[in-house]
């Protein structure tokens, strides 16, 4: 059964790039609404934006998507990882400002307020994307791939020259809420020197040592520290799970990334569906519904007529 939430939520912040206040209300919608953002500012033009991989443009350092009439939002990765790692299906999400709020440059925020208004269960079936064989787009050393597998899993490996990160590699499948306990709370992180170049030229002005880990060579200079020692890793794996989120469905497959980003993540999406012979809609049994991620991280409210 498809999925949505059992009532609104608001977040209030600021963008990370634009440093603009903004306020978002993730609401309720119907079955086979998918995710949808609407810029509540915009009065002369369509203001809905379908959040899929078709409307993504190309943006520098965050996913943003865009509309035929030029209405964007931007920086959607980290809500969307929330929304898909509940195993939520269908979401209006409204929001008065060109940015999603940055909040504290994770999942976190966002996770836990959906999971306290719960999950309302709907009446229709829920249909996944199977992966029925590889497909895989590079760049230099930057690779993603996405692989037959009987559930939805991720390997990520990153390799930077600052010691705080240096080389990073991990496995998880992320079913039954592997993604609340193991990412959700992991920040976006970069280097001092990119904070100082990215500033000078208009972009992260909203990003605090608060907000986001900042490194230089071996320190981590975010005050209290990484919360994991791998936390660069598991930002990568989540913004991943946010871009895929733009599939258009639940993904039964695995995904490999090794030094991949945003718009590497979206690429491989455009090369999947441009093979119809390597994926395939599939209706998902209550079992196979069970394996993928979301189940049992929230309280189920009242069943919902389609």
């Amino acid at each position: 059964m498809q999925t949505t939430l059992g009532s609104k939520v608001t977040f209030d912040g600021v963008g990370l790039h634009s440093g603009a206040p903004v306020r978002m209300v993730v609401n309720p919608a119907p079955a086979d609404h998918g995710y949808v953002f609407c810029r509540t500012d915009i009065t002369d033009r369509d203001p809905l934006i379908v959040a899929r991989w078709d409307t993504v443009t190309p943006s520098k350092l965050c996913t943003l998507i865009e509309n035929q009439d030029g209405v964007s939002v931007s920086t959607i990765e980290h809500i969307m990882a929330a929304l898909s790692g509940l195993g939520i299906n269908n979401a209006l999400i409204e929001i008065d400002g060109p940015e999603v709020p940055i909040l504290d440059g994770s999942s976190a925020p966002f996770v836990r307020a959906m999971r306290r208004v719960g999950i309302q269960r709907q009446v229709a079936p829920l249909r996944a994307i199977r992966i029925l064989k590889p497909i895989e787009v590079g760049e230099g050393e930057a690779r993603a791939r996405l692989e037959p597998a009987d559930d939805f899993e991720i390997d990520f490996a990153i390799d930077f020259t600052d010691a705080a990160i240096g080389r990073q590699e991990k496995h998880l499948n992320m079913a039954n809420g592997t993604f609340v306990r193991e990412l959700m709370d992991s920040r976006t992180f970069c280097r001092q020197a990119d904070v100082d170049y990215m500033q000078s030229h208009g972009l992260a002005l909203g990003g605090t040592y608060e907000n986001a880990v900042v490194v230089d060579g071996d320190k981590v200079l975010s005050p209290g520290g990484l919360r994991h020692q791998d936390e660069a890793v598991r930002h990568k794996m989540l913004d991943a799970m946010g871009d895929l989120a733009l599939a258009g469905g639940p993904i039964i497959g695995r995904y490999v990334g090794n030094r991949s980003g945003h718009a590497m993540t979206n690429k491989l999406l455009r090369a999947l569906f441009a093979d119809p012979t390597a994926w395939t809609w599939e209706i998902c049994s209550p079992a196979q519904a069970h394996s993928l991620p979301g189940a049992g991280v929230a309280r189920r409210v009242a069943v919902a007529a389609r």
